[in-house]
C-alpha cells in the first residue's frame, strides 16, 4: 500500500486500522483504532494535520487534504462516503459526509450531522449537531433532526469489513 512520510512526518497508523492496498496516505496523517481507508481514498497531510478518529471509515475516492490554517479531523463513530473531498475542515463524531459531497477549508460539521450527498458546504461553513444540509451550496435542511444512531449501522459495517478484508483479500494480477 502506498504510504509516504514527507520530510519529518510520518503517517501514524494504528495497528486494528485498515488502509486498503490502493489507497494512499502521505505525510502527517493519524488514523485511529478500527479506523478504514478504502480503494483509491488519498489522504495527503503534507500542509497541515490529519486526523481520523476510531472506527471512522474514508470510503473509495475520497480526498482528504489540509492547509497550514486549516487541519482536517473527522471524529470517531463517523462515515465519509464514496468520491467526497474533504480540505481543511473539522467534523464531529457519529457524522455523515455523504458520497460526492464537498467540504472546504474552515468548514466545522457538529455531532451527528448529515451532509448529503453531492451537497457542497463552501468554506468556513457550518453544520450543527444533528441536522442535515442538501444541495449546493448546502443549505440546513428546517425542522429536520437526524435521528440519533443513523450512521452506527454504516459504521459497524465498516469496521466488519477490516476483518473480511485482513483474511481474504488477494491479488490476482
Amino acid at each position: 500500500m502506498p504510504i509516504y512520510a514527507l520530510g519529518d512526518h510520518e503517517p501514524d497508523i494504528h495497528p486494528d486500522a485498515w488502509v486498503h492496498p490502493d489507497a494512499t496516505v502521505i505525510g502527517n496523517v493519524h488514523l485511529a483504532a478500527f479506523a478504514s481507508v478504502w480503494p483509491q481514498a488519498v489522504l495527503r497531510g503534507d500542509s497541515g494535520e490529519i486526523r481520523i478518529g476510531e472506527r471512522t471509515n474514508i470510503q473509495d475516492g475520497t480526498v482528504v487534504h489540509c492547509t497550514d490554517f486549516h487541519p482536517t479531523h473527522i471524529g470517531p463513530d463517523s462515515a465519509v462516503g464514496h468520491n467526497a473531498h474533504i480540505e481543511g475542515a473539522v467534523i464531529g463524531s457519529g457524522c455523515l459526509i455523504a458520497s460526492g459531497s464537498v467540504l472546504l477549508n474552515g468548514s466545522v460539521v457538529e455531532d451527528g450531522a448529515v451532509l448529503g450527498a453531492g451537497a457542497v458546504m463552501s468554506f468556513n461553513g457550518s453544520l450543527p449537531a444533528r441536522r442535515m444540509a442538501l444541495g449546493v451550496p448546502a443549505r440546513v435542511r428546517e425542522g429536520y433532526e437526524v435521528p440519533e444512531g443513523m450512521v452506527s449501522m454504516i459504521v459497524e459495517n465498516y469496521v466488519a469489513r477490516i476483518a473480511t478484508y485482513r483474511a481474504g483479500l488477494r491479488r490476482l494480477s
